[in-house]
């Protein structure tokens, strides 16, 4: 109860710094350019994903936004998103399900993203990422059909899955290990687990290049990963572990230069362009609401 209170007030507070974005010009689509942008979107953070969209758009303009209602959406948002995005395709969890996924987590994301990518470039924003600066390594990317993802240190880089479950058995998991630790720890219960790839990176903000995987291949590492660890495997957290490893797979791949993209524990003050405002610091110390108006006030 005190946290819903707090996370109420918190928004409050960043809802007036920044429900200017509202008052901004609609986006303006580019036909020619071949990115498709999604995001997973519930009724609370629609001013988030405003700002979000915007601020990216004015860096690299999609040919068309997808949203993927969590269920939440009412129709003044509904109205809203069209208004804000000209042409705003909404798509719903059940039409984005499968028998061989967990449902819930954002699994429902990235199988949506496994369709659209048979004809786009998709770039996975959420709500809660701002883009405050030039980002050229994302239009990189995409003019060279590169999938990227965000990473979590500096220089980091791909390794292999056997690299990832030696270092995962040898941290202490504690008395309730999370889905991650225990994934990564029973990656050698994959068939394919000699020849895969893996980055410990954030599933928040993720391209991947055009027809870069299929369906197929999420659908069966999540059947064996759910054979290895069981109802583990269902739990908040696998659909990121998933995300990482699909875009691990994608020939030339690449991870973004790290602080340049980054999270609000590790952005730097005039090196960070790319903020991913996770929950455990997103309003701490107001750098979100300030950060947000200053991008508002040049949109």
């Amino acid at each position: 109860m005190f946290y819903k209170l707090k996370d109420r007030m918190r928004r409050a507070r960043f809802a007036g710094a920044c429900s200017g974005v509202m008052r901004t010009a609609p986006i303006t689509l580019d036909a020619s350019s071949g990115v498709v942008v999604l995001s997973q979107l519930q009724h609370k953070d629609v001013l988030m994903f405003m700002l979000a969209a915007k601020s990216f758009a004015k860096h690299v303009r999609p040919c068309a936004v997808f949203v993927l209602n969590d269920g939440s959406l009412s129709s003044k948002d509904r109205a809203l998103l069209s208004w804000h995005i000209p042409g705003v395709t909404v798509l719903e969890l059940p039409a984005f399900r499968s028998a061989a996924c967990p449902t819930g987590g954002c699994w429902e994301r990235l199988l949506a993203i496994s369709s659209l990518v048979r004809d786009n470039y998709v770039i996975q924003l959420d709500s809660d990422t701002l883009t405050v600066g030039d980002i050229d390594e994302v239009r990189r990317c995409v003019g060279e059909q590169k999938a990227f993802a965000l990473g979590t240190w500096d220089r980091q880089g791909f390794e292999s899955m056997r690299e990832r479950v030696e270092t995962a058995r040898k941290v202490n998991h504690g008395p309730v290990p999370h889905v991650q630790l225990v994934a990564e720890a029973n990656f050698d219960k994959l068939t394919n687990f000699e020849s895969l790839r893996y980055v410990r990176g954030c599933a928040g903000f993720a391209g991947f290049a055009r027809q870069s995987f299929e369906r197929e291949f999420v659908e069966t590492i999540s059947a064996e990963m759910r054979a290895a660890i069981g109802d583990k495997w269902a739990e908040w957290g696998s659909e990121q572990v998933m995300s990482n490893i699909v875009v691990a797979n994608i020939p030339n791949a690449v991870v973004l230069p790290h602080p340049k993209y980054a999270d609000c524990h590790k952005m730097k003050p005039g090196v960070t362009e790319l903020i991913h405002f996770i929950g455990s610091c997103r309003f701490d110390a107001g750098n979100y609401a300030r950060l947000g108006a200053e991008v508002i006030a040049t949109l």
